[in-house]
């Protein structure tokens, strides 16, 4: 067995994607309610106002955990439910206080992430994540958050994907808020690195020395033209690991971006800040990326893995095209291809290697189908599955500090803008009803952690 001690197996969720209940208990409206809900922005006009009613099935979705086996669960906390106007919540606390109680009450470590993408909409009215003063309200809201939580949280994340926030959200559009701006994206990166600096120092003042902090980043793993990965690189993966990482934003994004930005919103100090040591890295991967240099004159590719805008989510790469690979796929379209798991945790650990890492989300969506006999067989997905588990083992043998895995998702859920069209879950959700229904996946996931445990 390539894991080491203490390797902890769990599941993810995000908050907007599964807990529902969008005005109920003084929660006020985020990004993604005001995005949802705009015509044409998410498919098929779907919304989270419902999503999987977790808010209300909280107590059964933990009993599922348990029953899986899990050692973690990893969930988001509604910035809007808590502090709605910028006013602590008491409902909205308590709702993730017995959530967390629940947890540790199944031997479950919570590990508890302040930003899933859905902030709220009072602050990006004011400017949003462009804003400097976002990042304060942040750390602001960290360190409430801390005060309330400190005492239980196994590991703190403060952000998910902060490159789908800041390029996905304010480059493409095709996230909330739907801005078109690649300046103002550039902005919105660095004021999230400025955030996850300032909410962990505010964090580490408040939590329980035990405590883990961490971030989570989505790390494109590139493949194809030397030139053409280093482009994509810097301004996908290195525009946040190396300041987070104590390195600064490195010298070729800010020469490739040059001619969209002065980085005029730089300033003393920030490094330092952002630099904020880490415990964990939390890594998200489900496919590889391929990329070349784009002739400017035969058509191009536009195979990046992401639903096309109105503009590229990847800044200052006009000449990148991203390639199609060869199949298969999964339901969103995606290359199914763990060697790039186990290449990706190793890159990282050549790379930083005093770093110790966590997969905080791996998973498929598939078209899953439920028999005449109630059963979803989703063969597809337990390999999936068992193929990047064996991915992760082998880095952990080569050599990588690998410290857990999370399988994304528990629940299949509101996939953003996809709507409800596409399912990730181990456990299938009827929309309509709500009822939770365990997929073979399910089953095989648990067994695999028993197993793994040298259990039965």
């Amino acid at each position: 067995m390539g894991f080491p001690e203490g390797f902890l197996w769990g599941a993810a969720t995000a908050a907007y994607q599964i807990e529902g209940a969008a005005q109920e208990d003084g929660r006020t409206p985020s990004i993604w309610d005001t995005f949802s809900h705009t015509p044409g922005k998410v498919l098929d006009g779907d919304t989270g106002d419902v999503a999987t009613d977790h808010y209300h099935r909280r107590q059964e979705d933990v009993a599922t955990m348990a029953e899986l086996g899990l050692d973690a669960y990893r969930f988001s906390i509604s910035w809007s439910r808590v502090l709605p106007d910028g006013t602590p919540n008491q409902k909205g606390l308590d709702f993730y206080s017995r959530l967390v109680d629940e947890l540790l009450g199944h031997g479950i470590a919570p590990v508890a992430t302040l930003y899933h993408w859905d902030l709220p909409q009072a602050l990006e009215d004011a400017g949003g994540w462009p804003e400097r003063d976002t990042a304060r309200r942040f750390a602001d809201y960290a360190e409430r958050i801390g005060r309330v939580l400190g005492d239980r949280v196994h590991t703190w994340t403060t952000l998910n994907e902060p490159w789908c926030t800041a390029f996905l959200g304010y480059a493409s559009g095709v996230h909330a808020p739907g801005r078109t701006d690649p300046a103002a994206a550039l902005a919105a990166a660095h004021h999230l690195n400025l955030a996850h600096g300032l909410a962990v120092r505010a964090l580490r003042g408040v939590v329980s020395p035990s405590a883990r902090h961490s971030a989570t980043l989505n790390i494109h793993h590139l493949r194809g033209d030397a030139d053409a990965v280093r482009q994509v690189d810097a301004v996908s993966n290195r525009v946040f690991l190396d300041p987070m990482l104590g390195n600064g934003y490195p010298a070729d994004l800010l020469e490739d971006t040059a001619p969209i930005t002065d980085w005029g919103f730089l300033r003393d100090g920030d490094s330092e800040i952002i630099a904020a040591p880490l415990d964990v890295l939390g890594v998200n991967y489900y496919s590889p990326t391929l990329v070349r240099r784009w002739d400017g004159v035969s058509p191009r590719e536009h195979a990046d893995g992401h639903r096309r805008g109105a503009a590229s989510p990847f800044v200052g790469c006009d000449a990148v095209e991203f390639v199609g690979q060869p199949g298969p796929y999964t339901a969103m379209g995606w290359p199914i291809d763990a060697t790039g798991m186990e290449e990706l945790l190793l890159r990282l650990h050549r790379d930083y290697p005093h770093t110790p890492l966590m997969v905080t989300e791996n998973g498929a969506a598939f078209d899953d189908r439920v028999d005449g006999d109630g059963r979803i067989r989703d063969d597809l997905r337990i390999a999936y599955l068992r193929d990047h588990i064996a991915a992760v083992e082998r880095a952990c043998q080569a050599g990588a500090d690998v410290r857990g895995y999370f399988a994304w998702s528990l629940l299949d859920n509101f996939e953003w803008a996809y709507g409800y069209s596409k399912r990730f879950g181990l456990v299938r959700v009827d929309y309509p009803t709500g009822e939770r229904t365990w997929k073979d996946s399910a089953l095989w996931y648990r067994d695999a952690i028993a197993a793994r445990r040298g259990g039965t």
